[in-house]
This record gives structure tokens, sequence and C-alpha cells, in this order.
């Protein structure tokens, strides 16, 4: 039986790092006030520290569901969308029927123009809670919820942050001694160049590994192709996000200038940003980031991407593992899906802030059991909630 929503909370959740996303500061990154620093290689803003937003939510029953969206600048902005807007529109309805409940919040600001940013990243977090209270009052997984899906699947090794090629290169040798046979690097702190990054990863982990290039949306159309085309002899698994984000013609001039497999889609808040570029542009990859598109457009794009045999390999998520488990759920469930993304730095110490079983060992994700996300957060992790 389902019972409407009787409350709805935002908090944050803020980690230290011993190193920052991406690795230690590079020549003239300077850490500001605020804790952020740029990256020069992408002109990206980055916290030096782990945060995303949390949503408590709770039915009149008592059922308690968790949604989590990116905290990782102005926490503030989401937290106040949710407030003094979202949580008004979703107290007193049932989460029987989640996407019918993203769907009405979606269209109420339909003509405002807020078809992204932190208004969309707003409603994941909602979404996310809401599609775990369902699957709780039904007594199912969400991957159950939507049909059904498998219970473990590949994943690949995202990003190195070490200092100096050969640590880096030594890095992702402890990971393929573990069982790991997929690897991303990031282009932005390729301080040797992406090609010569490329070419020491291969002469490590040999012929038959993954090698992806992850480009961080910072390239002309031009220069994308000439640093894919100098990576090409190493065999790149994909290239991804090679030009600007708002760039649908670079992106169109790219993926038809290559064979390399192009990756797109992170930072895609909904299912309208990819049929935009299908129809444009050719895309083998579309990697769906639950913190941005929620549960329900995850799904979404999901389906458009087997309607249009594109490869599913989603992004994985930065924050406590709520938004991730939601990721892993849904994506068990995509016909197209081929692996999702591990970032290590973030997952393995983050563990002790869930309660469940979801895991990432020997080259594979293995989902949660229980209903609902299948985790909750652990006593250490609402020990550093803070509400907002």
């Amino acid at each position: 039986m389902s019972s409407p929503v009787a409350s709805v909370e935002v908090f944050t959740l803020t980690q230290p790092r011993k190193v920052p996303y991406l690795g230690a500061l590079r020549e003239g990154e300077v850490v500001n006030p605020n804790g952020y620093i740029v990256r020069k290689g992408n002109r990206t803003v980055y916290p030096t520290f782990d945060r995303s937003v949390l949503v408590r939510m709770v039915t009149e029953a008592g059922v308690v569901g968790w949604g989590e969206t990116y905290g990782i600048v102005a926490p503030g902005a989401v937290a106040a969308i949710i407030n003094d807007l979202l949580a008004g529109f979703v107290i007193g309805r049932e989460a029987s029927d989640p996407s019918c409940v993203y769907d009405d919040l979606y269209d109420m600001m339909r003509v405002r123009g807020y078809t992204g940013g932190f208004y969309v990243d707003a409603l994941a977090a909602l979404d996310i809670a809401l599609w775990d209270i369902a699957g709780q009052e039904a007594g199912k997984s969400v991957r159950e919820m939507l049909g059904g899906g498998r219970e473990d699947f590949p994943a690949y090794v995202s990003g190195l942050p070490e200092k100096t090629l050969k640590a880096r290169g030594e890095l992702a040798r402890q990971w393929h001694d573990r069982g790991f046979d997929a690897f991303k690097f990031a282009t932005p702190v390729a301080d040797d160049g992406p090609a010569r990054e490329m070419e020491n990863l291969r002469e490590v982990l040999g012929p038959r590994a993954k090698i992806a290039a992850d480009m961080h949306w910072n390239q002309t159309p031009e220069r994308a192709l000439q640093l894919i085309g100098e990576m090409a002899p190493f065999d790149p698994w994909f290239a991804e996000a090679p030009v600007w984000t708002e760039d649908i013609a670079g992106l169109e001039t790219v993926s038809k200038g290559t064979d390399i497999p192009i990756a797109v889609g992170e930072e895609w808040r909904t299912h309208w940003d990819m049929l935009a570029r299908i129809g444009r542009c050719r895309i083998a990859i579309v990697q769906p980031e639950m913190g941005h598109k929620g549960i329900t457009n995850f799904i979404r794009i999901g389906a458009l991407a087997a309607q249009n045999g594109i490869d599913v390999i989603p992004h994985a998520t930065i924050g406590a593992g709520i938004f991730l488990a939601a990721s892993l759920q849904a994506a068990s469930t995509l016909p197209t899906l081929k692996g999702h993304e591990f970032q290590h730095s973030i997952f393995e110490p983050n563990r002790r802030l869930l309660s469940g079983d979801m895991d990432c060992r020997e080259g594979r994700y293995h989902l949660p059991t229980g209903p609902g996300l299948g985790v909750r957060l652990s006593e250490a992790a609402l020990s550093l909630l803070e509400r907002i």
C-alpha cells in the first residue's frame, strides 16, 4: 500500500580528500577561500573535498526514501529549489508512480527555461527518493520495479590520480592485477599529452585491455580530431566528451570524422538533450549520469539508446553512494548496457557511508539486494549530514 509523502528534508554530506579529484594541483592552480579550484586543463571548477546533496523523504506511514544529487558547487542552490518550491508540490503525493511526479515538477517550470542545471539536479534527487519509497512499499528492488535486470555487470577503472606518467601506469597495473581490464584517463591531467598517456597505458596493460580517454569537453572539433588521431595507433576504446557540450555541430564533425567510438552524455539532464543530438551525430556510447538525471530520465535515455543501437556505459556518480546505487539498479535493466564507470578514488573511501552489499570487485559491479535502492546511509554517514 502506498502512503502520501509527509516530509522532505535536504542535507549536505561533506568529506575531506587527501588528493583533489583529478589528482594533485598543477602549476597555476590555486585553492580559493571556498575550497574550489579551476583545473587549467579543462577550465572547470572542482572542490578540494567530496560533497553531495541528499534528500530524506518520509511518507505518512513512516517509509523513508533517500535521494542524492551533486553538491560539487553551490549546494545551497539545489536546497533552495527543493525547500522553497519543489517540496511543497511533492508533499501529499504518493510514490507509486515516480515518473508522473517527476513530469509534473518538470512541466511546471518549462516556460521559464529551467531545462537543466540546478533545477533538474534537484528533480533528480527527489525522483531517486520517490523510486526508493516505491520499491520499499512494493517489497521490490528498483530494478524489479523496472522489469528486472542483471545482478552484476562489468566496471571500468576511471581516473589515475597520480603525479607522474610512471605512477599513473603503476596504479593502472595494480587495478589490472585486481581483475579489472578496462580503464579511462583524463586528458586535462595527461601531462605528457594524451597520445603518450595512451601509449604508456597500452605498454603497461597489454593489447587486450580497454583504454578510454576522457577529453573533458574542452577542444575545438579540429583539435579533438587531431588528438584522437594521435591516440588512434594505441587502439582507444572510446573518446569521451571531445568538444564543448553546447557545440552540437562540432560533435557531429568529430563523431563523423573518426572511426574511434565517441562517448557523450554525462552532463545531459534529460532525454531531450539526447534527442537533439542523435539525429545529427554518430554517437557510439551514451553515458547517463544518475545524479543529473534521476531514475526517470536515466531509463528514458536508455530506451532511446536501445532504439538507436547505441551502447550505454553510465557515468559513475560522485557522492555518498545513494545515486550510485540508483544508477546500478536502473542500468542493470537497460538492453544495450556494456558496463559502468567505477570511480575508485571515491567509492573505496566512501564504503563506510552505506549499509548494504553493493560492491565493485574483480572488474564487476555487484548490485545491492533488498527493496528500493537496496542501500541505506550508515550511522557514520548520518553523523556527517548538515541540514540546509
